[in-house]
């Protein structure tokens, strides 16, 4: 299976030792980066795993930030990703039984090496139990189509494919 991994300089070091630890089990890891701790922004680094991941490039997708609320909004903005924000086991283990989140997301100043590797395994091994769920991502879906029309068809008839801030308007 083939993973990607991206960070902003708040998970560089566990995104480091998180990469190590699935190489080490046999996995395809792709880094997407960030390579140092130097400062970045974070939606730059979630966009790219996200985009992958919604696309099809990539099946699953491991995004680490400072807290992991950054990043965790950020890929939740593309089509088909589920991205889930578990610093604890309980959470890893429902966002794929209930989710089938295809994103895992991390706090990297809020979980310990440890307890991240843990996670990430618990995450990887547990199967979507579909059935009373698989209702329920239908539903989301049918939300996300719906939302994601009703975006592009403002953008078209605006004239654009951005809608200015208020901040930005003088």
């Amino acid at each position: 299976m083939r993973i990607g991994m991206a960070c902003d300089h708040g998970g560089f070091n566990l995104k480091e030792d998180l990469k190590d630890f699935l190489t080490s089990t046999g996995a395809d890891v792709v880094d997407l980066g960030s390579f140092n701790e130097t400062s970045v922004d974070y939606p730059d680094f979630g966009a790219e795993l996200a985009r992958k991941v919604s696309t099809g490039t990539l099946e699953k997708g491991i995004l680490i930030c400072g807290t992991g609320i950054g990043m965790s909004v950020v890929a939740n903005k593309f089509p088909g990703v589920r991205a889930a924000l578990a610093n604890e086991l309980y959470s890893a283990r429902c966002s794929r039984e209930h989710n089938d989140a295809n994103v895992l997301v991390l706090g990297g100043r809020v979980v310990g090496t440890s307890l991240a590797r843990e996670i990430v395994k618990v995450w990887l091994e547990t199967p979507f139990s579909g059935g009373r769920h698989q209702g329920r991502l239908d539903k989301i879906r049918t939300i996300e189509k719906e939302n994601f029309k009703s975006q592009e068809a403002r953008q078209s008839s605006s004239g654009g494919s951005r809608t200015e801030s208020p901040r930005n308007v003088k």
